[in-house]
Parts: C-alpha cells; structure tokens; sequence
C-alpha cells in the first residue's frame, strides 16, 4: 500500500435479509481515499452511499471484502479497538447536526475529547478554538435551538474535528441547508481541507458541493460506475 493511502476497500460487499429476500446493497466496491483527497460520492437514493459511508466508518460490517484504514483491517478489529481506531482518525458529520440540545456550542464539541478521557478545562479550550476556527466565536455558549441551521451544521464539523481525525466522513451535510449556508459549509470544509491536510469523503445529492471536490464518483446499484 502507497504510504498516501489513508483509506482503501477491497471488492466490498454488503448484503441485507429482509425476511426471505437477500438484498444485496453493494456489489464489489474498490475505493482508495489518500491523505488529503476531496471526494464526493453521488448516485441516485437506493444506489448504496450511504452504506459504503457507514462500512468505511466501521460502523457496520461487510458481508465480504476488506476496508483498510492506514493499513489495517478494520472489519477484524474487536468492538473496543475498532471504537478507539473511529474516535482518534474519523470525524463524521450528518444531514442532521445531532447536537445535544441541553448543552451550549462549547459542551457538544468538547463532548468526544471529554468521553475519550481528556480534562474539562483542555476540553474546552480546543472545542473553543475550533468554533472560533468555523466562524462561531461569538456564539460558544448558545445552545442548538438559539443557532441557525448553518451554524448548528458548522458547530458540527468542529465537533468532528475535535481529535484532529485524518479523514471526515460526511453524509448529506448540506441536505437541510439554505444556499446561502451550504454556501458557508462548502467553502470552510475546503478551507480546513487545504490548512488541515484532512481528507474529506462526502455522500451527497448536492451538485454544487461535489463540484468542489477534486473528484467526483458516481454509485448506481451498488456499484461505482466511473
């Protein structure tokens, strides 16, 4: 493997039992994704996205094939290592912002560090410089329903970024945005691409976004077909 290669499947396959059927949702998927790639992943609903997002995240299992993360096989990591592996080298950022509503901007971003064991006080400093990093300096104690939807979703992606990940994940993540917030989100994720150095891997609908990736896939039927 290329010391580039952060992340990489081998002929992955997923299928589904639903009662007598066996669905069969990917059908031999082969995908590299180094060290600071942009990719988007397009297709129609139903073409098996989102459940390469999810197999590529470790947080479901193939029913064959291979997803190798720096190297290592992460469909054959126990339940803890394979957490520990997800906490410390992928951020993931939804369609929904699943922030907690109880807790201010600077509590849901600190939440992975302070779950991983780091102190309140380290906690919160980092989950401070990264709101400030995403433009929300000024809103760090305001709770998910006093933000708007584009900054609920920016307060996602510095929660994301929290344990410095090599690669976010990201499904949908302008699908309940205004234009003018996809906007805001298309151009910071760029921004954090280049002074970062993550690796962006996005499933989305959003033409205008994928253009901003530096390639481009398309999925039908369970298959890459570019």
């Amino acid at each position: 493997m290329s010391e580039s290669v952060f992340l990489e499947t081998r002929n992955l396959v997923k299928h589904y039992r639903q009662g007598e059927l066996d669905v069969s949702v990917l059908k031999g998927i082969d995908l590299i994704v180094n060290h600071g790639d942009q990719i988007a992943i397009m297709g129609p609903s139903g073409s098996g996205k989102s459940t390469l997002l999810h197999l590529l995240g470790g947080l479901d299992e193939a029913t064959a094939g291979d997803v190798l993360l720096d190297g290592v096989n992460i469909q054959r990591m126990s339940q803890a290592k394979l957490a520990a592996i997800r906490n410390k080298s992928l951020g993931f950022i939804y369609q929904f912002h699943h922030l907690l509503a109880e807790f201010d901007a600077v509590e849901n971003v600190a939440m992975p560090l302070l779950i991983s064991g780091s102190s309140i006080t380290s906690a919160r400093k980092r989950a401070t410089q990264l709101l400030e990093r995403v433009g929300l300096g000024h809103r760090l104690h305001h709770k998910p329903a006093e933000l708007s939807g584009g900054e609920r979703q920016r307060a996602a992606v510095a929660r994301a970024l929290i344990n410095n990940p090599q690669c976010i994940l990201a499904d949908e993540p302008t699908g309940n945005l205004d234009s003018a917030s996809a906007e805001q989100l298309y151009q910071l994720m760029a921004r954090l691409n280049k002074e970062m150095g993550v690796s962006v891997l996005i499933v989305t609908h959003d033409k205008r976004l994928a253009e901003r990736m530096d390639t481009v896939l398309h999925m039908e039927d369970g298959l890459i077909t570019n």
